[in-house]
């Protein structure tokens, strides 16, 4: 199982709406380095659901929720150099992990959510999901 980090602006998608529909097809993605990361994700793979604006009614920025992928990044038909995946909701994290957690904990210096801030879509490096087992240690991650 590999995971990925997907960042969404929660007044348009929030965790909240994928709680809600429990699925969707992500989408809406057109960075190359971003739907490199979507064509990679296969069925079974976890995404770490990012709102990546705060202070609206969808609430903070972070990490807000955890979702299961449900089918092979693919082609969007929509736009040929875009992908889309299917998700679907697994868990709301409460509270969120804010960036700045992630960066005060001096671990992840080199990953792509602290280097390249406008990344939308990424893996997540195996000692950034053991960093998160630890946070939420009820929680299945």
């Amino acid at each position: 199982m590999t995971y990925y980090l997907a960042k969404t602006d929660p007044d348009t998608y929030s965790i909240g709406d994928l709680e809600r529909e429990k699925q969707t097809i992500w989408d809406g993605v057109t960075n190359p380095q971003a739907v490199r990361s979507i064509r990679a994700m296969q069925s079974g793979d976890r995404v770490f659901i990012y709102h990546s604006r705060g202070n609206t009614a969808a609430g903070v920025t972070g990490i807000v929720g955890l979702a299961a992928v449900r089918s092979a990044g693919r082609t969007d038909p929509k736009n040929p150099k875009s992908a889309v995946v299917d998700m679907a909701f697994l868990s709301r994290l409460d509270p969120p992990t804010s960036l700045a957690e992630v960066k005060e904990s001096g671990r992840f210096k080199d990953w792509a959510l602290v280097r390249q801030g406008r990344l939308s879509t990424m893996s997540a490096p195996d000692e950034f999901v053991e960093w998160m087992r630890a946070r939420y240690p009820g929680q299945k991650i």
